[in-house]
Formats: C-alpha cells, structure tokens, sequence
C-alpha cells in the first residue's frame, strides 16, 4: 500500500467529518470536540487551522483519503496529530503517515498527547522516536470524563 502526503482539499473535509464521527475510533482518541457532529463548528475549526499557517496533510492510502495529520501551536511547544479512518487500522498507514510529516517539518522538539489507553497510537508514537516525558490528566470529551494522558516528545 503506497501512503502519501498532500495538502488539504475541500473535498477532504466531508471525508474527516465522517471519520471524526465514528464512535469507536472518537472514544479511543478521547480528546475530541464537545460536539463532533456540528457540522458548522467542524467547518469553522477547519477554516480556522487551514488559514493558521499549521502543517496540514491529508493522509492518503493508494490515493484514497484515509485522514489527516498536522504540526501545530506555537514554536516550541508545536505538537502532531494525526487521524487515520477506523477501517484502515493496524494496517501501519498511522507510522507511515507520521513518518513522512516528520520528514516534512524538521523542526524538534516536537510534542504528542494521547490517551494512556490508546496502545496503537502510543505504539505509532514510539515507531516514530517519540519518548515519554509526562503523564497528565486532561478532560476527555469523547468520554465524559478526566483521563490519563501521556505527553511525549521527540527530540533532534
């Protein structure tokens, strides 16, 4: 499976939406919208982050748009995200992805969250260089509730 880079279309967008509404996959990332399914909020959030000058790419896999990845915040405390449709995990397109938009933004250190239950993005995590630094608590909107998180760092 060939996984590529691009920028973002507006085509994409209705494609993240429907992937930011799977239930599953909301839950296990955690940190999510207090509303996903307000299509207004979504579209405002993402003309908000397009115009941000943020690294944002759609993930694709043998051309199909599979979901996204972005560096984003301030120098120096700038963090990756990446999401990848609930059909294409385990499938190694997560690494891959975050792996070419570490090759595009060489810029360190660069910091990653996720739920300290969420094994398969910790995993992609540390495929990646990523160490852990600290664990927090943070609001998880996705599930209603304060949970653990693991705050990671890749370096040079």
């Amino acid at each position: 499976m060939e996984i590529a880079l691009r920028e973002v279309h507006d085509s994409d967008l209705p494609v993240f939406f429907r992937q930011m509404n799977d239930p599953e996959a909301l839950r296990m990332a955690a940190f999510a919208p207090k509303d996903p399914a307000d299509r207004d909020a979504f579209d405002a959030r993402w003309a908000r982050v397009r115009a941000s000058g943020d690294v944002l790419r759609t993930v694709l896999a043998d051309g199909d748009v599979v979901g996204s990845a972005a560096v984003y915040g301030d120098p120096g405390e700038r963090e990756v995200t990446y999401w990848v449709d609930r059909a294409f995990w385990g499938r190694g397109i997560a690494t891959a992805a975050l792996r070419a938009l570490l090759a595009e933004v060489p810029e360190r250190p660069l910091y990653a969250r996720a739920a300290a239950d969420n094994a398969g993005s910790l995993r992609v995590l540390a495929k990646c260089g990523f160490r852990e630094s600290a664990l927090a608590r943070g609001w998880a909107e996705a599930r209603g509730e304060e949970i653990d998180e693991v705050v990671l760092v890749l370096r040079g």
